[in-house]
C-alpha cells in the first residue's frame, strides 16, 4: 500500500503543479498553523473553527494540518498524493461551507459579502493530479519509495535464509 501511495513518474508538469500548490498555499498554511502573515496561530484557528464555523475538532485540526504540513510535503515532494489529497479537501469544504453563496469571482473590488471560489477551483485543477499521477520530478517519494523497496527486499532475503 505505502507504495502505491509513493509511486510516481519523473514529470517535470507534475513537479511544476506540486511546486507552485505548495509555495501558494504554504502562506496560508503557516497562518493557521503558525500564526504568520498576521493569521491566529493553531490556537485562535482551531478555537474559530469549532467556535463560529462549528466544525468538529478533529476537522478542524485536519484542516489546519492539511494546509500546514500540506504544503511543505507538496514542496519537497513528500507524501504527495496525501498532502494534496487533504488540500483538495480542504478547497472542496472551503467552496462548500464558504465561499459557494457568494458566487465564482473574488472580491477584487470590495463589493461582495466575502470572496468566490474562483481560487479554490484553481488549487483543485492543481491537487488532483497530483492525488492521481502523484510527485512528478525531484520529489522526496522517489526516495522514500526506493527506501521501501530494498528495505522489502532485504527482509525478504532474510526470510529465505532462514528456511
Amino acid at each position: 500500500m505505502l507504495q502505491s501511495i509513493l509511486k510516481t513518474d519523473q514529470s517535470k508538469t507534475l513537479f511544476a503543479q506540486r511546486l507552485l500548490l505548495g509555495l501558494v498555499m504554504f502562506p496560508h498554511g503557516a497562518q493557521k498553523l503558525f500564526g504568520w502573515f498576521g493569521g491566529y496561530g493553531f490556537s485562535g484557528t482551531l478555537g474559530f473553527f469549532i467556535d463560529t464555523m462549528h466544525f468538529p475538532a478533529l476537522l478542524a485540526v485536519l484542516v489546519i494540518l492539511a494546509e500546514g504540513l500540506g504544503s511543505l510535503g507538496l514542496v519537497l515532494g513528500l507524501g504527495t498524493r496525501i498532502a494534496a489529497f487533504g488540500i483538495a479537501a480542504n478547497m472542496l469544504g472551503a467552496v462548500l461551507t464558504t465561499h459557494l453563496s457568494v458566487g465564482f469571482f473574488m472580491n477584487w473590488f470590495g463589493k461582495q459579502q466575502g470572496e468566490g471560489f474562483e481560487y479554490h477551483l484553481l488549487a483543485l485543477a492543481l491537487a488532483l493530479p497530483l492525488v492521481v499521477r502523484g510527485a512528478g520530478a525531484w520529489a522526496l517519494d522517489h526516495r522514500l519509495l526506493a527506501l521501501t523497496k530494498s528495505s522489502s527486499s532485504a527482509a525478504a532475503n532474510a526470510a529465505n535464509q532462514l528456511s
